[in-house]
């Protein structure tokens, strides 16, 4: 695991924030990446984090492209299901190259926990895997 996409809506940046706190150790060494405001906010907190452009200006289609080229191994998305954005239609095709590129995809916090920790212990399943080869 060595790319994971975050991004939250407003009213989500701040589960963001805790989620990664309470998952330090889970992550360690992972590059974090980020539309605009979330990784301003979430590096306004004091966890590194690669900027993208903001969703607004392009930053879901960047994302998308790097889906694509196989790039990312995670998507944590927290969305407000109570908003709908002039963004959509980009949105739409971040989650829609997901489930094509075959890349796990986190639209709260529970699901995000297991997809992390199930990617964890694959990569520990493989490593002993090829230890007994």
């Amino acid at each position: 695991m060595k790319n994971i996409v975050i991004i939250a809506h407003d009213v989500k940046k701040p589960e963001m924030v805790q989620f990664l706190e309470d998952r330090k150790e889970w992550i360690f060494g992972v590059n974090l990446i980020a539309t605009g405001r979330t990784a301003e906010y979430v590096e306004a907190q004091g966890i590194k984090v690669e900027h993208l452009s903001p969703g607004t200006a392009g930053g879901y289609l960047e994302i998308t492209d790097r889906v694509k080229r196989k790039e990312v191994d995670i998507v944590i998305f927290l969305r407000d299901p109570l908003i709908k954005q002039g963004h959509h239609e980009d949105i739409q095709k971040l989650l829609e190259a997901c489930n094509m590129y075959n890349i796990p995809l986190a639209t709260n916090y529970a699901s995000a926990e297991l997809m992390i920790l199930g990617h964890i212990k694959k990569e520990d399943y493989e490593r002993r895997k090829s230890m007994n080869d």
